[in-house]
């Protein structure tokens, strides 16, 4: 069993969205022909070539990673292992909101497919909601988590989002924005706890921005606790504008065991939306998408440095 934790700088372009991609990007609902599939196929290597360009541009390799899927990036997740790169695959369902497998009982003959350094469990758990919902999730990303611990070469990484449950929302009257800066950061650390106590150890965590600096220690701590000193976490976008993406990045910078970010949707989203719309070429969409990975981890490294 290889030792739990990762410490290595980790920003992350990810990629992996395909719900979002098909019903929002291209307005299509239900399944895809051969032409629909390749057509969101293609637009996700405008993002890769996007993160080659920045590679090219300045970003370090080995800090550099993406994180795609099976459906629509699988030749791009096995370009970038055979060129040394950085690699994350998702192994849940798209779109749902209960966890569970994408391909089912089959899930370790997909993610050995690839040999990801990561594999990655898109969560919703929010530790006062539904018990059994959360102890059903729990048990499938134990098995999971033991998966990737014992028999297998790729870390785990699990992408934690904690909704808000309606009467947590009634309670506040500042609503979603209250329920993000004065109950979240709680219940994330409650979630972390609840599913370590689960038998879940992923090497990283994947969190929601946070505005406070002791916020993010907390979360550290949670995420350390009792032995785990080489667990990290990290920031994701969660599709925010650029303020609020940087002042994330900001805040979690400062606070040691926070390694990166994984940036997708607040980085290529309005590039893709104009090369759809024509309103400019793909090489400027490459490029914009480029620069905008290269201004994320410029914010954070500078952060990080000045600490």
């Amino acid at each position: 069993m290889k030792s739990l934790g990762y410490v290595k700088p980790l920003y992350i372009l990810p990629f992996d969205h395909r719900h979002s991609f098909q019903t929002k990007l291209f307005g299509w609902i239900g399944d895809l022909s051969a032409d629909q599939t390749a057509r969101v196929a293609a637009s996700k290597q405008v993002i890769y070539d996007g993160f080659k360009t920045a590679i090219r541009l300045g970003m370090p390799e080995e800090k550099a990673a993406i994180l795609s899927d099976e459906q629509f990036g699988a030749a791009i997740l096995l370009d970038a292992r055979a060129r040394g790169y950085t690699t994350a695959c998702a192994v849940e369902k798209s779109g749902r909101a209960e966890f569970d497998f994408e391909y089912g009982e089959d899930f370790p003959a997909h993610v050995e497919k690839f040999q990801p350094a990561f594999a990655k469990a898109l969560l919703r758990y929010n530790p006062e909601g539904d018990g059994a919902l959360n102890a059903r999730q729990a048990a499938r990303l134990k098995r999971l988590s033991d998966y990737l611990h014992q028999k297998s070469q790729s870390h785990f990484m699990i992408e934690l989002l904690v909704p808000a449950e309606k009467g947590q929302l009634e309670k506040l009257n500042g609503g979603p924005k209250a329920y993000d800066r004065d109950v979240r950061p709680r219940l994330m650390t409650g979630a972390i706890q609840g599913l370590q106590d689960a038998g879940v150890e992923p090497d990283v965590w994947k969190v929601e921005g946070l505005e406070r600096r002791s916020d993010c220690e907390a979360i550290v701590a949670a995420a350390r606790r009792e032995g785990r000193e080489q667990v990290s976490c990290i920031v994701l976008g969660r599709g925010e504008d650029e303020e609020k993406v940087h002042q994330w990045l900001v805040t979690a910078s400062r606070v040691r065991g926070f390694i990166g970010f994984a940036v997708g949707r607040t980085d290529f989203w309005s590039a893709l939306v104009d090369w759809e719309a024509k309103k400019n070429t793909r090489e400027e969409a490459v490029n914009r998408i480029a620069h905008r990975y290269l201004e994320f981890m410029q914010t954070f490294d500078e952060k990080a440095r000045t600490t």
